[in-house]
């Protein structure tokens, strides 16, 4: 059987799908993308292989995306995140129009068109505000695992209001609050409004089509995804793994183009 590979190399983590011949994932790899996109590449490849239970000779073709894609070359082709997000997306949510992904260092809102084809797009990459580097910062200045955020922010009986989308600003309201024994739970739910008030005025600039699908990491932080679905005021189609969206749509796009 043939096997096609794509490689999401992301500001903060680099990720692998390996799909066979009839669009099956058979195995995948989400790893820190560290000083070296290249090294992280082969590693998560490697990973994403010894997972799937193949070997690369396996591999019929490669595709990679995102940022560091430049830093692949065992990559067959390139394309760029917002195409490989969105087919990923209507690949697995086949009625998706709408795309919101949050990643490590950006955000994008994309509008997805039949087949999955990128109709228009919006994206933030100049600052980290509504992103997930946001959340990394103030989980530790909060000292909050990353992955706890969500669930104690849905505790809150209260919501502490973030006057500021800039980490930096943020960051020092945070400090003021908690001198001021405001409780963290509320302090992140507030910090969570702040994320999706950022992300909503680019949903507005180009309007929602059809069904929401939320990818990348933030998408794994219930307490950002209960405030979205509030604003979007419907359900919000959400992966097991919704860090791996990126690299499906590259592998697909291998196997589509190749296959």
């Amino acid at each position: 059987m043939d096997y096609f590979a794509g490689i999401d190399v992301g500001s903060l983590s680099t990720d692998v799908v390996i799909l066979n011949g009839g669009g099956e994932v058979c195995g995948y790899s989400i790893i820190e993308t560290g000083a070296n996109s290249t090294e992280a590449s082969e590693d998560a490849l490697e990973n994403a292989l010894a997972q799937a239970g193949i070997g690369r000779g396996d591999l019929v073709k490669i595709v990679a995306t995102g940022y560091g894609r430049v830093s692949v070359p065992l990559a067959d082709r390139k394309f760029t995140e917002i195409s490989c997000h969105a087919l990923g997306a209507y690949y697995l949510f086949p009625y998706t129009g709408t795309v919101i992904d949050i990643g490590g260092q950006d955000s994008k809102v994309i509008r997805v068109g039949e087949g999955g084809k990128v109709v228009d797009f919006t994206m933030n990459d100049k600052c980290a505000a509504g992103t997930g580097r946001f959340l990394e910062v103030m989980a530790a200045k909060l000292r909050v695992p990353l992955d706890e955020m969500g669930d104690l922010s849905l505790h809150a009986k209260g919501e502490v209001q973030i006057s500021s989308v800039c980490t930096v600003f943020a960051e020092s309201e945070v400090v003021s609050l908690v001198a001021r024994n405001h409780p963290r739970e509320e302090i992140l739910r507030g910090l969570h409004r702040a994320i999706v008030s950022r992300v909503w005025s680019m949903v507005k600039s180009i309007g929602v089509n059809g069904e929401v699908t939320m990818t990348g990491g933030v998408a794994k932080n219930s307490g950002v995804v209960v405030l979205m679905e509030e604003r979007l005021g419907k359900t919000i189609h959400i992966h097991s793994e919704p860090q791996i969206i990126g690299a499906l749509g590259a592998a697909l796009l291998a196997r589509r183009a190749f296959g």
